[in-house]
């Protein structure tokens, strides 16, 4: 199963912008709402320098595969899209399905781009989107009071007890606060878990800027205020420009970025900020046929990072042989680590640390 981070924002903002320059697609992007009328998918490169060096190690046949993050792009929201305004039920369903969400915001003047508020409010703009989230979780959250509401009153304790977490989370969210700041004892996460509530999500916030506004701007100065008050991250990129970057040859790309005075494509920024926020680290394989990257969650063990490779590896799992990816470029080669004696061997509940090469023994 792969991590998805959805794109939300509200019409005319950059989203389908941004989502083409991250998956080299051709979405439309025109100047009005509700242009992505299906979710788009795009399933875009963890940029990964270690890879390169293994790929040095190993001389693959095949070369190397890095991990990969899914992208969906969804169409703007407005106000009222909770209640199924514009095409909003519809959207707001797909982004329950994702792992993450970046917020984009448009930080950026443009009067041939028209703002379906008429004028340039970050701060607005992030309320509109974000309480039409906690407006479909307060519907969800009603739901499942009115569900369990009849059994807490013939006495059911559990019942009860479940009752009493819904309502102080339904209170919670009328305050206009997001699930995700809830305060829940850890045995009762699950309760909220099970509701996949769209303000429980990681989120991002993506300031997105003309050429100008690359280094910041007063747009930009409004949403770092608001990220820092909600604890989200930001990132401040110019959709337009990275559309166009991601349109060139790699040469001429990083030809491109030298004059700009930058020293990575933004686009690449959006991934990591995407893998973190997610809390994902990567394991490495290594064979003369292939050096692959592996995306999984931090606090992984090795038997469920075996099942990540092939179910087979999973159901005949005997050890899990670790090296250190910076050890293995540093003396060449599998063989040179074990006379170091630098190759540990693991069982099934070893947790997989962040640039391990693993080698997985199993049984057929």
């Amino acid at each position: 199963m792969g991590f998805k981070c959805g794109i939300v924002g509200l019409p005319n903002v950059g989203k389908s912008t941004l989502f083409n320059a991250l998956t080299f697609s051709n979405v439309p992007a025109e100047n009005y709402p509700f242009c992505t009328i299906d979710p788009n998918v795009g399933i875009v490169p963890v940029p990964d320098d270690r890879l390169k060096l293994l790929e040095k190690v190993f001389k693959p046949k095949r070369g190397v595969t890095p991990a990969v993050i899914e992208f969906v792009d969804i169409a703007g929201l407005v106000k009222g899209a909770s209640k199924g305004e514009g095409l909003g039920n519809q959207f707001l369903a797909h982004i329950r399905e994702v792992d993450a969400i970046i917020h984009i915001v448009r930080c950026f003047e443009d009067e041939n781009v028209a703002h379906i508020s008429g004028d340039i409010n970050p701060a607005r703009d992030i309320e509109i989107v974000e309480m039409e989230l906690i407006l479909k979780d307060i519907e969800t959250v009603q739901k499942r009071i009115e569900k369990i509401r009849n059994l807490a009153r013939s006495g059911d304790k559990k019942a009860q007890h479940q009752l009493a977490i819904y309502e102080s989370l339904l209170s919670h969210l009328n305050e206009g606060r997001f699930a995700s700041s809830f305060g829940v004892h850890p045995e009762d996460k699950m309760l909220i878990d099970e509701l996949h509530l769209l303000t429980s999500k990681r989120f991002i916030y993506v300031a997105n800027v003309d050429e100008a506004g690359i280094k910041g701007n007063k747009y930009v100065d409004e949403v770092v205020k608001v990220a820092q008050r909600e604890g989200v991250p930001v990132l401040v990129i110019c959709a337009k420009l990275e559309a166009e970057i991601a349109q060139l040859s790699e040469e001429e790309r990083w030809e491109f970025l030298k004059e700009l005075g930058l020293d990575e494509p933004g686009l690449n920024k959006v991934v990591k900020a995407g893998y973190e926020v997610l809390d994902l680290i990567t394991f490495f394989t290594g064979n003369e046929n292939e050096v692959r990257a592996w995306a999984v969650k931090r606090g992984t063990t090795a038997y469920e990072a075996a099942g990540k490779i092939h179910s087979d590896f999973q159901r005949g799992f005997i050890k899990a042989e670790i090296m250190r990816w910076d050890e293995l470029v540093k003396y060449g080669s599998e063989h040179a680590l074990r006379e170091h004696g630098l190759i540990k061997f693991e069982g099934k509940e070893y947790i997989v640390q962040d640039g391990d090469v693993i080698l997985f023994k199993f049984q057929t």
